[in-house]
């Protein structure tokens, strides 16, 4: 067991800032998705979208 922990450790410390990373990747473009004026959306992002086809 002596290498188990710094194993365990980095793995934990890797995977944690990469969640990270893609969690504020994904807020951001949410946030700039938001801002950006209805007429200029994607049809993906826009706000009248309601899913039904």
């Amino acid at each position: 067991m002596t290498h188990l922990g710094y194993l365990v450790a980095g793995w934990g410390i890797a995977l944690f800032v990469l969640g990270m990373y893609g969690y504020r990747i994904v807020r951001r473009g949410r946030l700039l998705a938001a801002s950006v004026p209805e007429d200029q959306q994607r049809w993906l992002t826009s706000s009248g979208d309601d899913g039904s086809g």
